[in-house]
């Protein structure tokens, strides 16, 4: 390829960054070390409810190597953050079990080890409530759920059009909570030179945390710096500061010495958010040829005491499918549990799978093929909102996903194919996730000897952001792309939403096309030689990006699945997945289809592997490891294919991209799922579908 074919949008440009990362040469935050840099071990709560009545910390303190113990009494203080979750040792308090209560400081990680487990702490506990049920009685309806999602809403008269509609479903499925768990746990590298505060953090945003920093220490902005050059991953979990800068810079101010936060994988659960559990009832009535006349989903979750965090899982009914009749609704209890948070496609993954096994329910009913009882109920409007689609190519991915499948080969019936003691199925369910976009700054310059830096402060969290900036900027410019450099990852850089809901390179990537546009009308205007530190131009999309649209904007995609399912071991194995999208212009071919079947690979684990249990008597998540809760391995990973219908959507954003980082995990649980039933004829309501679960519904 050469490098003209390489600047073309939509090319499959390598990853820059690739060398590095696999060479070692990608330095992460816990990879920074400052001469002189300490080592800190934060020390979790062993009570559910309560408050610390003592630290003694001699034991900790004879430790060889310990150089200091922060707790809620002697700790740095802090102003008051909007997010309580960051405002650590400050006082007693015990909101749920794993909450930091103290901070060992030590030489090496292994000293601040041993000094965290000789701590003694002492604790007043309380009665505590970690059980979410449908029925609890302290839930309550919240005006928004996350995103500014309405907590409710209603069309027409649901549940009147449910009682006399000719076919009918009213099901009930239920999600345990899921962690995000990257490869790159939680660290931060904080040194402070004055008054000035530098940190290294793992995080999807350093603008986010330095604003943070500043509000929580009350320094001016201008004194903070945060690198977040290189993240290994996140999916939700580092897209807000987490406790590990803050204890960090709590740290280092205390000490005088630099100082790093390295959190255990055992200690993530806890403190870093995690996809709430999700009781969903799912209640649609159809005519008899599959037009639905109504959609009534309602979602029981839970959040914290110290901070509600609503995952928005009956919203994507609002988006999917025509019907007359609605209402969406999200019901929440507040419990003794670590904060939820954002993790993959929050919302749209829990909630869509709910609804599409709904759907395939419904088709049963029917006697109705899935694939035409969706296409059936596509629609050019919103259905809530009203507003007409900007692009919406749903029944052209269920129709080109059904021909690559096979799928019209199908018998339709449960059980009807068989190979040994294998049963096979196959299942389909659809996928949408919305169009988000943020204001961005950016900045372009060219330099004398024909080369261009473009500057913005986004995150590449594995997604090859630094690749497709670099792309859209080559595109804007004219230039080959090896004439573009792009710096990412340090608050110093033109400030930048962080990388999440899918909506990264929608919002850094306008900023960089807009400084680049402008750039090349400057020197278009410009007789004379570029001075020595070159001629540049800036961009701001506030007002722009920002801007109300007439237009509901989501990406939409089919998801194929198909299973085997053991009848002697009840284990289930996905032999295909096959994903197809419409996600606006696709900018890199390569990192298009990684993160898509990334996607893919995180909706079998929803599917088959990942769940979590709270455990009622101690308040504390029981799988808070990787030997316990099981992520997919290459093992359990099959042939997964990833293709995209091109759409040409003025709508959106100088690029016409949507994002494309979570649509994947939307849906791949539901088709999975809906395979699983085909293959057994079993329907089972409660993920992950494991082998006790299918052997004792009688497989």
């Amino acid at each position: 390829m050469t490098d003209t074919d390489a600047a073309a949008l939509g090319a499959p440009a390598e990853r820059r960054e690739g060398s590095d990362k696999v060479t070692g040469a990608a330095r992460y935050a816990a990879e920074h070390t400052p001469d002189g840099c300490l080592y800190a071990r934060p020390v979790p709560a062993t009570v559910a409810s309560g408050h610390v009545t003592a630290v003694d910390t001699s034991a900790a303190l004879a430790q060889p190597g310990v150089r200091a113990v922060l707790t809620h009494e002697d700790a740095p203080r802090l102003t008051e953050p909007d997010d309580p979750t960051l405002f650590v040792l400050q006082n007693s308090r015990v909101p749920h079990r794993g909450w930091f209560v103290a901070l060992v400081v030590a030489d090496t990680p292994e000293a601040a080890r041993a000094g965290a487990a000789a701590l003694d702490v002492t604790y007043r506990e309380e009665p505590h409530d970690v059980t979410l049920r449908v029925d609890h009685p302290d839930a309550y309806i919240p005006e928004e759920a996350n995103g500014g999602a309405a907590g409710e809403s209603r069309r027409g008269d649901p549940e009147g059009a449910f009682r006399t509609a000719p076919a009918r479903v009213d099901v009930a499925y239920q999600m345990p909570p899921l962690h995000n768990h990257p490869m790159e746990p939680h660290a931060a590298t904080a040194h402070w030179a004055g008054d000035r505060l530098t940190v290294h953090d793992s995080s999807q945003g350093a603008t986010t945390v330095r604003d943070t920093l500043a509000a929580l220490f009350a320094l001016p902005k201008d004194r903070i710096t945060v690198v977040s050059e290189h993240v290994g991953g996140g999916f939700g979990s580092k897209g807000t500061p987490r406790p590990q800068v803050v204890l960090a810079a709590m740290a280092a101010l205390s000490t005088g010495r630099p100082v790093k936060v390295a959190l255990s994988r055992r200690q993530l659960p806890a403190v870093v958010g995690h996809r709430a559990p999700t009781l969903h009832r799912v209640r649609l009535g159809a005519e008899r040829d599959g037009t639905l006349t109504t959609v009534i989903h309602e979602v029981t979750t839970h959040t914290s005491r110290i901070k509600e965090f609503v995952e928005q899982a009956a919203s994507p009914a609002r988006t999917m499918y025509a019907s007359p009749h609605s209402r969406t609704t999200h019901r929440v209890v507040a419990l003794d549990v670590p904060s939820p948070s954002w993790m993959r496609a929050p919302g749209e993954a829990p909630g869509m799978y709910a609804l599409e096994s709904a759907m395939d329910e419904l088709a049963t009913e029917l006697g109705m093929d899935p694939v035409d009882l969706r296409v059936r109920n596509d629609t050019a409007t919103e259905p809530d909102s009203g507003l007409p689609f900007s692009s919406r190519h749903l029944a052209e991915c269920l129709r080109e996903g059904a021909e690559r499948f096979g799928w019209h080969g199908r018998d339709p019936r449960p059980r009807a194919r068989t190979e040994g003691p294998l049963l096979v199925g196959t299942g389909v369910a659809s996928a949408t996730y919305p169009v988000l976009v943020s204001p961005s700054r950016a900045s372009a310059r060219a330099l004398p000897d024909g080369r261009y830096v473009v500057q913005v402060n986004a995150t590449d969290i594995g997604t090859g952001a630094r690749t497709v900036l670099a792309q859209i900027a080559a595109d804007a410019l004219g230039v080959p792309l090896d004439r573009v450099r792009t710096e990412i990852g340090s608050s110093d850089l033109p400030s930048a939403p962080l990388a999440g809901g899918s909506s990264g390179t929608a919002s850094w990537g306008w900023a960089v096309h807009e400084a680049c546009t402008r750039l090349v009308a400057r020197l278009a205007d410009r007789k004379d030689p570029l001075p020595a530190d070159g001629l540049s131009a800036t961009a701001d999309t506030k007002g722009t990006a920002d801007a109300e649209s007439g237009f509901a904007r989501h990406a939409f995609g089919a998801h194929f699945a198909e299973v085997t399912v053991d009848t002697v071991s009840g284990e289930v194995r996905v032999r295909r997945l096959l994903g197809v999208y419409a996600a606006g212009r696709i900018l890199n071919a390569r990192t298009a289809r990684s993160q898509f079947i990334g996607g893919m690979t995180m909706g079998l684990g929803m599917a088959l592997t990942e769940g979590s249990t709270m455990d009622a008597a101690f308040g504390d998540f029981t799988e808070s490891d990787l030997a316990s809760y099981h992520v997919p391995a290459h093992a359990d990973v099959p042939a997964v294919e990833a293709h995209w219908i091109e759409e040409d959507d003025p709508h959106l954003n100088p690029m016409g991209s949507k994002g494309i980082g979570e649509i994947g995990i939307v849906g791949t649980a539901a088709a999975i799922g809906n395979a699983v039933h085909h293959a057994t004829g079993l329907r089972l309501r409660e993920l992950p579908l494991t082998p006790d679960r299918l052997l004792s519904a009688g497989l």
